[in-house]
């Protein structure tokens, strides 16, 4: 089986005086993805120029040492399967022709497209709307079309855009089963901010700030970054107003009259605080910050 290999060489996107992707390098082979970061971290401009359909300011995407921009590039959108942020739907198509228009766009045959719009309706579970226009969907059955556009061609790379955004909990936990079954000899990137989306799915963080790639790393060696730096405190408003102060603060829950926080710190913040073990989401707050405290009379 040939080893499939994605290379991203100081990839930059500038937007007049903004740079919005900043020299990213790395080398992605199969597996799984999670790009990671906040609102304007730089992760929709990446994938867009992963994509193709943004061109860089400078550096080069290499599909298995080839330059995307050369021959190859045909070759490496054959391959390609992407789910934008905002996929262009045609009301008043059905399910069945949209898919049909889509497969027509990506060169497969009468005979590949009909097993193709079987098999991905069956894995996003939209079989029973097959016949049903697309006006009539709901937002989250419109992104499971999304998600079965970029399965048609069975793509060696997908990248997917905030894929879970409109799901309901029972539909997010069908993605991340849809997902893993595909993984095998495949790259697939999947951007969001919801780390619980990918927490348990993804071999590889790759992590934005500022437009920098900050971090490609397991889930597990971050998580064992943070080890000795989470702690759990109850808290009443006073001393949460202190620690939110003076600490990065993660998870808040409210019991009767007080407060479990979350806190990120070398040492214990308080003597009332609990040492527990890492998560994601504490990653997150560690790499950009603190949650905004949503609780009336909390901020100091």
């Amino acid at each position: 089986m040939k080893v499939l290999k994605l290379d991203i060489e100081k990839l930059t996107k500038r937007f007049s005086q903004h740079v919005a992707v900043h020299e990213i390098q790395t080398v992605l082979s199969p597996g799984i993805y999670g790009l990671v970061g906040p609102n304007g971290a730089g992760k929709t401009t990446l994938l867009r120029m992963l994509a193709g359909v943004m061109h860089p300011t400078s550096g080069h995407v290499l599909w298995n040492g080839q330059s995307v921009k050369g021959k190859a590039g045909e070759q490496y959108r054959n391959q390609l399967g992407y789910l934008p942020q905002e996929l262009g739907l045609y009301p008043s198509f059905t399910v069945e022709r949209f898919l049909r228009y889509i497969a027509a766009l990506k060169g497969l045959s009468k005979a590949e497209t009909g097993e193709s719009i079987e098999r991905v309706l069956n894995l996003v579970n939209l079989k029973s709307k097959q016949s049903v226009k697309i006006k009539e969907l709901s937002g989250g059955m419109r992104r499971r079309l999304g998600i079965a556009q970029a399965l048609l061609n069975d793509p060696k790379v997908m990248l997917l855009d905030e894929p879970t955004t409109a799901l309901d909990p029972e539909e997010r936990l069908r993605f991340r089963n849809v997902i893993q079954s595909l993984s095998g000899n495949r790259i697939i990137i999947i951007s969001t901010h919801i780390m619980s989306d990918i927490e348990q799915l993804a071999d590889y963080l790759l992590i934005l700030k500022e437009g920098r790639l900050v971090a490609n790393h397991s889930p597990g060696k971050l998580i064992e970054e943070l080890e000795g730096m989470v702690w759990n405190v109850t808290a009443d408003t006073e001393l949460l107003h202190t620690l939110s102060r003076n600490y990065l603060i993660g998870n808040l829950g409210k019991q009767e009259d007080h407060y479990r926080v979350t806190v990120i710190a070398k040492e214990p913040p308080s003597h009332k605080a609990v040492p527990q073990r890492p998560c994601l989401e504490d990653v997150y707050v560690w790499l950009f910050g603190s949650i905004e405290l949503p609780v009336e009379g909390v901020q100091p």
